[in-house]
């Protein structure tokens, strides 16, 4: 494509194939060295190409060492690393983009192998740095040996991603592809969520070797280990309903009816050990929660269909499409007729000796079950509701 911005903002008629992006906030210290080693590789490898920096609000002065070193340079007001990303994918003018951070940990005289897998088409290619090489004192200890592998595989177990390195921050990609996600997050967790809308809208993923030094800058770095960990754990279970609602909740279902029908008849005894009503009880509020997890999963799936977060399959849709607000509202309505019933039952057999004292073995169970079935009738008949409120726009 033809591109209006060159170096120093000046009118350049030249197709740009290569946007090196960095994202910058207070970088004053390593920015020069970032954008002089990015200009060497363009110049060295003869790629058409433009240095962007996305300036977050600094006020060290990097906005004036990054048009000095003739590097173009937007603002971008959101706080946020994502939102800095965003605003130079919005800006960039290159096919591809390769993005790392402007503090000297990356080494931008090196992108070659990015470049070639982009041609190649690959739709992102992700640097790993475990595979490169971690100089001493580069990555704190939990994030080496805690934080980056425990996420790295949970992302592997939940979307299939075959990475090793999940948050790498030097990567490359396909410029239209990316802003065809419409990627929303503002936080660090904006890498997570690119690569994993990127695999479940079936994107070419692939991984090269890099490097990773100790950053040259004298002040802490912008990331916070806990939080921005915990943002991105949330961010992946929230993309995976199935590992966030589904699993869990059948798990519990299966579990709890088991063991409540395996206590109906009575005491279960095995070995030495025996399992009576407090165990029937705990089943009970195992099947009330299982339920209540699968009926979150149909809904986050509708919200997340209706709004296309994430992409929904055949099997699901269909799924969704059959559970009408009418047919949830029937099933949830036999169950709470038949646990009333089973409630009267058992308010009868009070009534039977007088409203007086009576033997629970049986009849707690009973009521136990009944109250259940009451209970989930009730909450399905509620996310019913709640299903059909979310589909209120385009109904």
């Amino acid at each position: 494509m033809k591109s209006s911005s060159g170096l120093n903002g000046l009118e350049q008629n030249v197709n740009i194939e290569l946007t090196i992006l960095m994202p910058c906030l207070n970088e004053a210290e390593t920015l020069a060295i970032c954008i002089r080693k990015a200009k060497a590789f363009l110049v060295q490898t003869g790629i058409a190409g433009e240095v962007l920096i996305a300036d977050n609000g600094s006020t060290d002065g990097s906005r004036a060492i990054a048009e000095a070193e003739g590097a173009r340079v937007i603002p971008v007001a959101t706080k946020g690393y994502g939102a800095a990303l965003r605003g130079g994918i919005s800006s960039a003018s290159g096919t591809f983009v390769i993005m790392g951070d402007a503090d000297d940990s990356y080494d931008f005289s090196s992108l070659m192998p990015f470049v070639e897998r982009l041609r190649s088409g690959a739709d992102i290619v992700m640097g790993n740095r475990f595979q490169g090489g971690i100089a001493p004192g580069a990555m704190p200890f939990l994030h080496r040996y805690l934080g980056n592998p425990v996420l790295s595989w949970i992302g592997r177990l939940f979307f299939k991603i075959k990475v090793g390195d999940f948050h790498c921050g030097l990567r490359g990609f396909n410029r239209e592809k990316i802003r065809d996600l419409e990627l929303r997050t503002t936080g660090m967790e904006f890498a997570s969520e690119m690569l994993v809308r990127a695999s479940l809208e079936g994107y070419e993923i692939a991984e090269v070797p890099t490097t990773l030094k100790k950053d040259g800058r004298s002040r802490p770095p912008h990331l916070r280990t806990w939080r921005d960990g915990w943002r991105h754990l949330t961010f992946l279970l929230m993309y995976s309903p199935k590992w966030l609602f589904i699993y869990p909740g059948l798990f519990l279902l299966v579990f709890g009816l088991v063991a409540a029908f395996a206590l109906l008849p009575g005491t279960l005894r095995i070995d030495d050990v025996s399992f009576d009503v407090h165990t029937f009880i705990v089943a009970c509020f195992s099947v009330l929660i299982g339920i209540q997890a699968l009926s979150f999963a149909a809904l986050a799936h509708r919200f997340a269909d209706k709004n296309k977060l994430i992409p929904i399959s055949g099997r699901h849709s269909r799924l969704l499409d059959w559970l009408t607000l009418e047919r949830v509202l029937i099933g949830g309505g036999i169950l709470f007729v038949l646990g009333a019933g089973g409630t009267g039952w058992c308010v009868a057999q009070w009534a039977s000796v007088s409203f007086g004292p009576l033997v629970y073995a049986s009849l707690l169970r009973v009521l136990l079950l009944s109250v259940t079935s009451m209970a989930i009738g009730l909450q399905l008949a509620f996310t019913a509701f709640l299903s059909a409120i979310i589909e209120i726009p385009t109904r």
